[in-house]
């Protein structure tokens, strides 16, 4: 929105920093942590009142956490999307298409969490959403959301697959790139689901590998870039820098709060909306594959439930002492604060690599 103060410039003025996207991306970071250090307490004793139990927690889960969570309220997730919305309206361009499109995924799997997350803490139980209602809902907004890129995409990458490395190999799904984008943006959505299980583990990854598309989507975004690196131009997607360092204001604003012993957990309003959102940044910057590495974190989370599940009716054993991986790691004895800075750390790692693909070739 206040872009278009850059229309009052003359070219050396205070205005003209309005047109700059880092200068705006620098602004709506500082707007969102502000933010949520303003509205978080409030919001946090609001959910208090309103979540007599807090979020239940499974009683079959790792020792201890019964007595340490239980009354902890959920749905602090409102924070984080609160700030990342006021902040990427207030400076991102409102005119461009990548934008809406990311706060269409944002609002839609945000509101797929929040009624689950409501249905469980009036029910006092873990039976929220039907799943079945969850992906018939999140396919169809994915699916909206594929479809959206994909229209704005140049003509040369519409509908067509890019590989990290091998930049010059583009594999033309045709109308497959829709199931593909869909599986993209909900299988990200759901794997971060399964990652927030413990205070902080999901929230620094979620930031790292936004943070990590956000330059990404900058530098595909502009065509100086993209020529030096010899990576697909996208046009117009530098400005999802914005709603990436939104995000990350947001998520640190959120984090002060869900740091250990957590005040408050960001449920599935959170991690749902969070994860569908990067699913949606990879597939705006034509960089899908990239975010299994940059988000791999999410992925190892996600694939040792589908294990554990597919062993264990195979087998009726299990694999894992418990899935998600976190919790098998809690069963073995690791404290819980060890767990989630390690995994930071991997996250961090991974980051690293994904960055450096833009480079090798």
């Amino acid at each position: 929105m206040l872009y278009w103060l850059s229309t009052f410039s003359d070219g050396g003025d205070l205005f003209n920093l309005f047109q700059y996207i880092t200068f705006r991306a620098g602004a709506a970071f500082f707007t969102a942590l502000v933010f949520g250090f303003v509205f978080g307490r409030p919001l946090i004793d609001l959910l208090r009142k309103r979540q007599r139990y807090g979020q239940p927690i499974r009683t079959d889960g790792p020792k201890g956490h019964v007595q340490t969570k239980t009354g902890t309220p959920t749905m602090g997730g409102v924070l984080i999307l609160g700030a990342l919305l006021f902040s990427t309206l207030l400076w991102g361009r409102l005119d461009n298409p990548y934008v809406w499109m990311l706060l269409f995924v944002t609002v839609g799997f945000g509101a797929i969490g929040f009624m689950d997350d409501y249905a469980k803490v009036t029910k006092n139980s873990h039976a929220g959403l039907s799943g079945k209602v969850r992906l018939l809902i999140g396919f169809t907004i994915a699916g909206i959301a594929g479809f959206w890129a994909a229209w704005f995409h140049p003509p040369e990458l519409a509908w067509q697959l890019a590989f990290p490395v091998f930049k010059n190999v583009l594999l033309n799904l045709g109308i497959l790139f829709l199931p593909f984008a869909m599986i993209v943006i909900v299988g990200a959505a759901n794997a971060v689901n399964l990652t927030d299980g413990l205070d902080g583990l999901a929230i620094m990854p979620v930031m790292i590998a936004s943070a990590t598309l956000g330059v990404i989507a900058y530098t595909v975004g502009r065509v100086d870039f993209t020529e030096y690196l010899d990576v697909h131009y996208v046009p117009g997607t530098g400005e999802i820098l914005i709603f990436c360092s939104a995000l990350i204001g947001g998520g640190l604003g959120f984090l002060w709060y869900n740091a250990p012993p957590a005040a408050v957990f960001m449920g599935d309003t959170g991690s749902l909306a969070l994860g569908g959102a990067l699913g949606a940044i990879a597939v705006a910057i034509k960089h899908e594959l990239v975010l299994a590495i940059v988000g791999g974190l999410f992925v190892v989370e996600a694939l040792s439930v589908i294990i554990q599940v597919l062993y264990f009716k195979r087998t009726g054993r299990r694999v894992f002492l418990m899935a998600p991986i976190h919790h098998h790691f809690e069963k073995r004895g690791w404290p819980e604060a060890q767990i989630v800075i390690r995994f930071w750390i991997i996250s961090l790692i991974l980051a690293l690599i994904g960055l450096a693909t833009l480079k090798l070739r």
